[in-house]
């Protein structure tokens, strides 16, 4: 038993080691693709955290449809094509986006599974005009403020094999969802739904979110460092992307560093470190592994649920 509860820890050396003979299907330009805006993943580290990881959802997914064929064969029926459907948790900031695309683009090279499509529940927040009127703004990103109905429709939809199942757009530059578009996931051999609260169970609700996924992954990381990490890509899109007249945020493009800072800080704190706290890390128990980052938003630690 260790701080994570009833997981076995895994140092980076020995999680490495179980890569075994996989090779590396990934280039350093699509690697740079891939990663997210202040995230320092490496080529060293998809080898030795993300090849072994992909690996034994590799397994998991071979077991799961030999599982579904001999279930069918059982029952005397032809088999439905289930996704296999990977959750993807965590805080703001901590790169659960560049873990998600860098899992997406990795299991899809692998022959048993070439289909793998990718859904962020941002798509699945209410409008921002919805949110106004419940005066939620400042609660965007906690369970509320998600039309939770929505997004268990979707996956029960998926879940069941249908085909083009549409799934909402959101836009991280007007803030908003995009009412004129829709991703089409046309049963997929694997679905990965990335999410900072998509382990979350709420009391009174028959189903959630997690019920669906065949296996979970939060990304994990000391709550000072996702501050800074949180500060720090503020900056970055105060010197790109807030400059663009559209971006909900371009009001602070005019502010200085030192003023961004401070604007920064203000909403970390009083919004996503909340979030973090109430709703978030909680849900880092529900998770089958746990991928611990340090200061050098490298992975650390894997803790892998004892079986």
């Amino acid at each position: 038993m260790n701080a994570y509860g009833s997981y076995v820890e895994f140092d980076r050396a020995r999680w490495a080691a179980l890569r075994s003979r996989t090779p590396l299907r990934l280039s350093e330009e699509e690697l740079q693709r891939i990663k997210g805006l202040n995230d320092k993943i490496s080529l060293q580290e998809v080898e030795e955290i993300y090849i072994p990881l992909t690996r034994l959802i590799n397994l998991k997914v071979r077991a799961a449809q030999y599982l579904d064929e001999v279930t069918s064969a059982f029952l005397g029926c032809e088999p439905v094509h289930k996704p296999f459907i990977i959750g993807v948790a965590g805080s703001v900031a901590v790169g659960k986006s560049t873990v998600a695309r860098l899992l997406q683009t990795l299991l899809s090279r692998w022959e048993h599974h070439p289909t793998v499509d990718l859904v962020t529940t941002d798509g699945f927040l209410y409008p921002t005009r919805v949110l106004e009127e419940k005066g939620l703004m400042a609660r965007k990103g906690f369970p509320e403020s998600y039309d939770t109905k929505k997004l268990l429709d979707f996956l029960t939809r998926v879940r069941a094999g249908e085909r083009q199942v549409e799934a909402p757009v959101y836009s991280h530059v007007t803030y908003d969802v995009l009412p004129d578009r829709s991703e089409i996931v046309d049963s997929p051999d694997i679905l990965i739904v990335e999410g900072v609260n998509v382990l979350q169970v709420s009391k009174g609700q028959p189903v959630f979110v997690s019920d669906f996924f065949d296996f979970s992954v939060y990304i994990d990381a000391e709550e000072q460092e996702i501050r800074n990490w949180y500060i720090d890509r503020f900056l970055l899109l105060h010197r790109t992307a807030f400059r663009d007249p559209s971006s909900y945020f371009h009001r602070y493009a005019e502010l200085t560093e030192r003023e961004a800072v401070e604007r920064a800080t203000n909403i970390w704190e009083t919004i996503n470190l909340l979030n973090l706290n109430e709703n978030i890390l909680p849900t880092r128990g529900r998770a089958d592994l746990v991928l611990s980052k340090g200061p050098d938003h490298q992975i650390h630690r894997v803790f892998l649920k004892d079986l």
